[in-house]
């Protein structure tokens, strides 16, 4: 943030009023499935400059395929009765098709979000070389479940889900990276937690991270259907906190969006050098 010149008696002022109160804050959910609450408060550190757009220059993605599940979809809300039915948790058990996702406090519904990063992001893959898949083909529908969610990406060399987090409190910020432990196979954990690493490490190029989940951001669960179901390495993303007024206000812009995805991009084209 740049600093203004003022005269001398302001700017005692404010000195004297930054010693007594001790500094200030800035304000700082896959809801495809609930993420517990974090146990510790996340640091309130500024965002990084984010990029301005995501660039495919010098990625050759050629012969490679990505999947890309936009969370959620903008029609789950009007059919609560599809959306509880029972899928496949991977794990033995099930769990309930889909959820509605959450929204800003102005009401931007998490499922506009994720889609329209997923266009910039699928935009920009395709333009590197690669064939995208994408879970869904609108944000009008309704699903698909959790578990298709994963499935649909069997012939991918690996899934991204992108989501937003939906904490009560506004002061919560930053985002994390959700890895299915343990792994549904053993072929699939360590490809799986370096994409992890990846997306964490570009993301905290251009925006906050959620210490809560620790230094790396990275959210280890059992839970979530959509990764257990996966057959290629898969992670979800949760992009920041949708009712936290700075990091919402990012997520209703054009701009925001293209942010996101840059990010995105740029942690899939490290794992796929990683992994050559």
């Amino acid at each position: 943030m740049s600093e203004l010149r003022r005269p001398l008696a302001v700017l005692l002022c404010s000195i004297l009023a930054l010693a007594a109160l001790g500094g200030c804050e800035r304000p700082g959910r896959e809801q495809s499935e609930p993420t517990p609450s974090a146990s510790a408060p996340t640091p309130s550190a500024p965002a990084a400059a984010p990029k301005s757009s995501p660039t495919a220059e010098g990625a050759d993605l050629s012969g490679r395929t990505v999947a890309i599940d936009p969370g959620h979809n903008g029609g789950n809300a009007s059919h609560p009765r599809d959306i509880a039915s029972p899928v496949p948790d991977g794990r033995g058990g099930t769990k309930a098709c889909n959820t509605t996702g959450t929204a800003t406090d102005s009401g931007f519904p998490e499922a506009e979000f994720t889609w329209k990063v997923s266009e910039v992001l699928a935009e920009e893959l395709r333009a590197a070389g690669a064939e995208v898949i994408v879970s869904r083909e609108d944000n009008d529908g309704v699903g698909p479940c959790v578990d298709e969610r994963g499935t649909f990406a069997d012939d991918a060399d690996l899934l991204v889900s992108i989501h937003a987090n939906g904490s009560e409190s506004t002061t919560t910020r930053g985002f994390h990276v959700i890895v299915a432990d343990p792994a549904v196979s053993e072929e699939l954990e360590e490809p799986s937690s370096r994409l992890a690493e990846a997306i964490a490490d570009s993301m905290g190029e251009s925006f906050t991270p959620n210490r809560a989940y620790g230094d790396e951001a990275i959210s280890r669960r059992s839970d979530l259907a959509g990764l257990n179901n996966a057959s290629v390495p898969a992670v979800i993303v949760e992009c920041g906190e949708m009712r936290n007024p700075e990091e919402a206000e990012l997520m209703e812009s054009a701009e925001g969006q293209r942010d996101y995805a840059a990010a995105l991009f740029d942690g899939i084209v490290a794992w796929f050098a990683q992994s050559r």
